[in-house]
């Protein structure tokens, strides 16, 4: 196990009814309030309204950017910054999934900084300041409602990035199960394939004695596994949304991956395929992540094996590391096919045409991964293996 700090100051406010503590939580920030939110479901659903009204309630200044896309854009971004430099904004709350949230941190940050906010995203230049922010969070999924991270696509050049400062943890995070109930299927789907590929980009490390770590990481897995079929053949059971809801985020709060560093590469490889073609995320990581596994199973054989034989069952007796290993990596697309994932970039009409192109992406920053080193012929295989 490697040396640590552990740091997260994000307040988590979680079940049936919290949105009143909103009264509670914004006061101590400002009254002049930026609602951001993503494509009008939370109109549909009746939780705009009462947000609104609770914010009403308190005397807040309410302005409002809607039309956040699922892959966040820096032109929205670039809107939510002049909104929040014109009108003097104190607080952002972000209401909606983990795109709303990233988007949210994004204007945070670029409100507080003098130049474009591509250039926080980019990293050539630090967020070392932001304006508040609270979640009001309605879908599983991405983690963000619990940490600094946040990535944002340029859609002009085709660039997607991950990027983060302890400036952008939200002040509090909301988390009533009853507000995902409106999540349909395939977004739901979506989020499942997301948190289990956040916990599998944990698992995949070269340091020793992370016992306890690699035990947590196997029980969220086993737990969302075994939960996933249920909630999808009963989308309103509150049980159901309020074990996914916790688990989403405590995949990526920083909890399961103290004393060692993930891998973190196959994220990249999919934000090269969706800032080309703007596919879902979960649904490229269902996609790529099986794949990612395949090419680097001679890595470290015993990881895989202990993934398979811990998580999904199988019997390592008269089989090699390897052999139990590639089993377990076809269960887990097995068990992904079996909820509805995609398997194929075929199943979004991605064909060979732009593996260069998406490659390129990837690698703008040189080889990456932290268990194996990703480069281009990396990256192509793994392409090519997924269509």
């Amino acid at each position: 196990m490697d040396n640590f700090t552990f740091y997260n100051p994000t307040k988590l406010i979680f079940g049936k009814g919290q949105l009143e503590e909103l009264k509670n939580e914004v006061p101590q920030y400002g009254k002049k309030v930026l609602l951001v939110y993503g494509g009008g479901s939370i109109k549909r659903n009746g939780l705009y309204d009462s947000v609104m009204d609770t914010l009403k309630e308190m005397g807040a200044e309410v302005s409002e950017l809607s039309g956040v896309e699922p892959n966040p854009r820096l032109s929205t971004v670039q809107k939510g910054v002049k909104i929040c430099k014109e009108e003097g904004i104190e607080f952002l709350l972000a209401v909606g999934g983990g795109s709303v949230i990233d988007c949210t941190k994004a204007i945070a940050a670029g409100a507080k900084y003098d130049g474009d906010a591509w250039d926080l995203v980019t990293k050539k230049a630090f967020a070392s300041e932001a304006l508040p922010l609270g979640t009001v969070l309605t879908l599983a999924a991405t983690g963000s409602e619990m940490n600094a991270g946040s990535v944002i696509t340029n859609w002009e050049t085709n660039e997607k990035y991950g990027w983060g400062s302890p400036v952008t943890f939200p002040k509090f995070s909301i988390l009533d199960p009853v507000n995902t109930f409106s999540v349909p299927k395939n977004q739901t789907i979506y989020g499942i394939v997301d948190m289990m590929s956040h916990v599998f980009e944990h698992y995949f490390h070269l340091t020793e004695n992370t016992e306890f770590q690699d035990r947590m990481c196997e029980s969220l897995l086993l737990t969302v596994m075994e939960t996933a079929p249920k909630l999808l053949d009963d989308l309103e059971n509150y049980e159901y949304r309020a074990t996914i809801l916790y688990a989403g985020t405590m995949a990526l709060n920083g909890i399961l991956n103290m004393g060692y560093r993930g891998d973190w590469a196959t994220h990249n490889i999919e934000h090269a395929v969706s800032a080309v073609y703007d596919i879902p995320h979960g649904g490229g990581l269902a996609i790529l992540f099986p794949n990612w596994m395949k090419h680097n199973l001679k890595v470290k054989p015993e990881r895989f094996k202990k993934m398979a034989v811990r998580v999904f069952g199988v019997n390592p007796e008269g089989r090699t590391d390897e052999e139990a290993g590639l089993e377990g990596i076809e269960k887990l697309r097995e068990f992904w096919n079996s909820i509805g994932a995609p398997s194929r970039l075929a199943d979004y009409d991605i064909d060979d045409s732009k593996l260069d192109l998406m490659a390129d992406k990837a690698m703008a920053n040189g080889e990456f991964g932290n268990f194996a080193k990703m480069n281009k012929d990396d990256v192509v295989e793994i392409y090519r293996m997924s269509l």
